[in-house]
Parts: C-alpha cells; structure tokens; sequence
C-alpha cells in the first residue's frame, strides 16, 4: 500500500546511517518525500545518503552531527530550510543504548545517555514545531521509544527511563501541538536485528526469536512501515499514542535468562 500525503514533504530522520533509521529514510524517499539523513559518523552519513540517492536522484542529503546537540540540530534545520525550503516530518531516530548496574551507574554515564535521547529529541521537536508553525501546514513527528520503555530489563535503568519519557513527550506535544495540526506519536521496537544488535550478539536473532511470541525477532524495515503509516495522511487523526512493535514481547515478557 501507499500511503497519503508524503510526495513533496521534507523530513528530518535523525541517527540514520543504518538500521531503523535507514530504512525510514528509504521508505519516505520511496513515497516520494525528501530527506535530510542525519548520522553521527561523517562517513556513514555520507555513504547512506549516497547510496539513497542514487536510486532517488535529488531527494536525500546527509547531515552529520550529534543530534543530541542543540546546535548541532539548530545547524541541521537551518540546513534543511536553505535546500528544501520547509520542514514536515520529523523522526528524532538517534539514541544511545548503555547497560549498567543501577548501584554502580556514573553521573557521566547517564548524563551521556539523557543527552542524545532525550535532549535532543526534545529540542529537534521543539526548532521544528516553530517552522512548522510558521509555514501553517501542519507536520508530523514520530519519537523512538522502546518495549522497554513498556516493560523493565535489567541493567537497563537509564535508557529505559528516556525511552519511557519519549512516550510521554508525545502525549504531551500532541496536547501542545494539536491545534496547529502537527501530530506527534510514539513506535516503541522490540528486538530488531540491526548491524549493531548482530556485533553486540552474535546469536541476537536466534535467542530473541525464541523469547518473542511470533518466533523471530523485527527488521527494521517492520518498524520503518509502522513509522511510515503515522508519518501519512491515513495517520491524520492518529495523536499521542504509542505502538509497540515487537512481535509481542510485551505480552510475553520473557528475558534471555529465561531460556533453559
């Protein structure tokens, strides 16, 4: 399916030189949307967008950066506005994941954590819902949050905190936002087999797959599709929510430990 009123909007895809974020960048380009792929790494940013827009002539350009900045995304947006002119579609996708016991986790630690998830979610929204407000078009942003933004994981107190508050700056911008017509919703991903989830685990895809009640672990184009869905015009009433993406692991509940 194909879905409504992409063709000509410009978005902002945060952390996107792989993964999750890639393929929402691939998928918006494909329904006909021009992006600003954003990355930490200068050469992965570079690359990603090169690859892109070979098959998309004249729709993707990378911005590298620290997203978690605020001038950094101050830079980003002005960027976008000088070669595409406007901003609609917002997907603050960069996030750190840093495991720690709770009893031993550094200050340094956590700040670095709340930094790139939560600071610069928060301030991208916030430069992009002023442009918006000033074109008078509306605009759609959609926050990466998590299942265990849903549910609790061990030595994941920090991360799962942010990932708890994107949810909940969703609720609150789309209360906020309403009015000017700019939704803001939340895809909490399960474990998704990612080039950084296959270094961190060898066999990632074949212990999640066995704690996940489908029996596989996500792609990341299975959550670019639901991203896609609340970046459309089918997505118009769509506010405030969050939808898990996950293969049903919130349901379940079952952690690696519990194989036997």
């Amino acid at each position: 399916m194909r879905y409504s009123g992409l063709k000509n909007k410009v978005a902002i895809v945060t952390g996107a030189g792989e993964g999750i974020g890639f393929a929402i960048v691939e998928l918006l380009l494909k329904s006909g949307a021009n992006v600003i792929l954003n990355d930490i790494d200068e050469e992965r940013a570079n690359l990603a967008a090169s690859e892109l827009d070979r098959r998309y002539p004249g729709s993707c350009l990378s911005f590298w950066g620290d997203a978690g900045e605020v001038g950094t995304i101050n830079k980003m947006v002005d960027f976008t506005l000088s070669h595409f002119g406007k901003i609609d579609i917002v997907v603050p996708n960069a996030g750190i994941t840093l495991f720690g016991n709770f009893l031993e986790f550094s200050p340094e630690s956590f700040q670095k954590v709340m930094k790139v998830n939560l600071q610069g979610a928060f301030f991208l929204a916030q430069r992009a819902a002023k442009e918006m407000i000033k074109q008078g078009s509306g605009g759609r942003m959609v926050m990466m949050s998590s299942q265990v933004g849903i549910q609790a994981y061990h030595r994941l107190t920090a991360y799962s905190m942010t990932k708890a508050a994107l949810q909940m700056l969703a609720r609150n911008l789309a209360y906020e936002l309403g009015p000017y017509q700019i939704t803001v919703n939340a895809v909490a991903p399960g474990a998704t087999l990612t080039e950084r989830t296959k270094k961190e685990q060898p066999d990632y895809e074949g212990i999640w797959g066995r704690l996940i009640p489908r029996g596989v672990v996500g792609k990341p184009e299975d959550i670019a599709k639901v991203c896609l869905f609340l970046l459309s015009g089918e997505a118009a009433h769509i506010n405030g929510q969050t939808i898990p993406v996950d293969g049903g692991w919130t349901v379940a509940g079952k952690y690696p430990e519990d194989i036997v």
